[in-house]
């Protein structure tokens, strides 16, 4: 188990290195940059390249690209992420401000989907070939094809038109802060987004079961008198589980990052809508910031499910 996760995470910092070094590149390679792209959206007749080739200097984008690479790197293993260009603050401090919000739309998120998948999965395939199998698939298909920003469009047509509740997207809330107004800011984004993540998790989980349902040791265990429940939730939910943990692990890892389309829509100052801006605006400290940290995320994660995976299950024997 040690040489594993030792291994694995001699492999991840690899990864984070390639994803540091495409991300850097791939920066540069769209058109324009900061500088050019401020001057172009404040006053593009008076500007010359004199004043662009100053600012572009300040910025540090007029040294070739291959020592911006080499002290992109050094400052990187020494864990500094260099300054925003647009806010003059450290990336730090930008991701330390926005990073509260997407963790909590991101965690609602999560425990709406699993809250869904779950119990839709177990039922879908004790009923199997039945109307409540038919009736609970077609939902969760519908929800996934239902594009997320449709699904909380619609939601939001629905809150106005009859006054349900206020949607606060000014004054922007902590739930730790304002548990009742952040609820309501977040209650949308949470259900169509949790929605649309609960069609994967519930298929899987119902295909699982169905297959472990099948086993011997589950007949042996109807054999010997065990009630339904008994068999589905200690029996066959137990090992049917194990593979959905992997994917339920890939959504979580993703909860800082995957919910642009939602921040944007209300204006939610979390981790994805700070990328979108600053991929924008061309900010590239900032950019490179984000993605490096939701990489680190998401690699370790991954990690920490495999690790998970082996420790439920005897039978897998990480090496």
């Amino acid at each position: 188990m040690t040489d594993y996760i030792i291994r694995r995470t001699l492999l991840n910092v690899i990864v984070l290195w390639m994803v540091a070094t495409l991300v850097f590149f791939a920066l540069r390679v769209l058109p324009g940059n900061y500088a050019v792209n401020q001057f172009a959206a404040s006053n593009i007749g008076a500007v010359t390249p004199e004043v662009i080739a100053q600012a572009e200097a300040e910025l540090g984008l007029d040294k070739p690209v291959l020592q911006q690479y080499r002290e992109f790197m050094w400052d990187t293993v020494r864990l500094d992420l260099g300054d925003s260009f647009r806010s003059k603050r450290p990336v730090w401090a930008e991701i330390r401000r926005a990073l509260p919000y997407s963790m909590e739309l991101g965690l609602l998120v999560v425990l709406v989907g699993f809250s869904v998948a779950i119990p839709v999965g177990i039922v879908s395939a004790v009923k199997q070939d039945l109307w409540p199998d038919y009736l609970l698939r077609g939902v969760a298909i519908g929800a996934l094809a239902a594009p997320v920003f449709w699904t909380a469009s619609l939601a939001v047509i629905v809150v106005l038109k009859f006054s349900l509740f206020r949607i606060d997207v000014i004054g922007q809330p902590h739930i730790w802060e304002e548990p009742q107004a952040a609820l309501q800011w977040y209650l949308i984004p949470m259900v169509a987004g949790g929605l649309a993540s609960t069609a994967n998790t519930m298929r899987l989980l119902r295909s699982q079961m169905l297959e472990v349902m099948r086993d011997d040791y589950v007949r042996t265990a109807r054999a010997k008198g065990l009630q339904e429940r008994q068999v589905v939730m200690r029996h066959a939910l137990r090992n049917a589980f194990l593979p959905v943990i992997t994917v339920m692990g890939l959504t979580v890892a993703t909860i800082i990052s995957s919910q642009i389309v939602l921040e944007q829509m209300f204006l939610i100052p979390g981790v994805g809508r700070l990328l979108f801006q600053s991929i924008f605006l061309r900010d590239y400290p900032l950019t490179q910031g984000l993605v490096l940290i939701t990489t680190v995320v998401i690699v370790f994660t991954n990690l920490a499910v495999d690790i998970l995976y082996g420790v439920l299950d005897p039978r897998v024997r990480l090496a």
